[in-house]
């Protein structure tokens, strides 16, 4: 029913209409560099599949020219779909992915961190670059009793995966998933399980890290062996620990911000790409813990 033409239309405030093979593009005012170069984004994003309202809207909600080149440079190309920044944090956080052994992503919900990072790692795996994805996270409660779940503890904390495991079934598919956890190419695991063993040629993906203690976190982070690449994501208002307990996260990152080798990037409220409405409530909360 001509979705995809009706909302670019509305984004770029143009007319278009095709016909045959040829999409003809018309406007009562002059039409903006910015609009040709998405609309040919666009086209050359469909040569390999059908487009999703996300990379639509990816693709019309980058500011600027500037902006929408270094957005392109940084588009994860994956076998299934483009997974493409919205923010310039977003761009600058899989740019130093792409450069640096380690690198942390803070702040709320909805900001990409961990999506991203899923996809950096999706695109290391296709191309080789590494042999093993391996997602953790501390076991720790978040306002239910992890005793009272099923099975043991890598079953315990599977579920509050699940955001992971979305992802991972968005960019590869369930099958080819399931098929790669069962050959332990996908690991996935509670954070417990990673002492005492050395990860090499891994993309690692510590998640929910402003749950780890600091010892946790330095334990985590020298797992890391040859060829290994890992990402800490983590929301620093949203942390589960006993009131006397202090978070790895923010103490890892004061202790190692001044590491060339390592990347740190805070992400804020104007990154959220979820509903309009999660960006204002992410607001709210943090104007009322002010």
């Amino acid at each position: 029913m001509n979705q995809n033409l009706k909302r670019i239309e509305a984004q770029l405030h143009l007319q278009l209409s095709v016909k045959g093979g040829k999409l003809s593009v018309r406007s009562k005012e002059a039409i903006s560099p910015k609009a040709v170069k998405s609309i040919e984004q666009l086209i050359a994003m469909t040569v390999d599949h059908a487009l999703s309202i996300d990379e639509i809207d990816s693709v019309l909600n980058a500011p600027d020219q500037e902006e929408l080149e270094n957005f392109d440079a940084q588009t994860v190309k994956l076998k299934k779909k483009f997974i493409r920044p919205k923010t310039e944090l977003q761009s600058q956080y899989m740019e130093s992915i792409s450069k640096k052994v380690i690198n942390f992503g803070v702040g709320p919900a909805g900001t990409g961190k961990t999506y991203l990072a899923v996809a950096k790692a999706v695109q290391a795996l296709e191309s080789e670059e590494v042999a093993r994805l391996i997602l953790t996270r501390p076991a720790v409660e978040a306002g239910e009793k992890l005793g009272f779940l099923p099975g043991d503890l890598s079953q315990k904390v599977d579920p509050y995966l699940r955001p992971v495991y979305d992802a991972l079934y968005e960019m590869l598919g369930f099958d080819k998933v399931e098929k790669l956890i069962s050959r332990h190419i996908i690991e996935v695991a509670p954070l417990a399980y990673m002492r005492g063993r050395t990860l090499n040629n891994a993309f690692v993906i510590l998640d929910e890290a402003q749950n780890t203690t600091p010892m946790q976190m330095k334990m985590f982070l020298t797992r890391i062996g040859f060829g290994t690449k890992a990402v800490v994501t983590g929301d620093i208002t949203q942390i589960d620990l006993p009131a006397n307990q202090s978070s790895g996260l923010s103490h890892s990152l004061n202790i190692l911000k001044k590491i060339e080798a390592i990347g740190i990037v805070n992400f804020t409220s104007g990154d959220v790409v979820r509903h309009p409405l999660v960006q204002h409530i992410v607001e709210a909360y943090d104007e009322y813990e002010k």
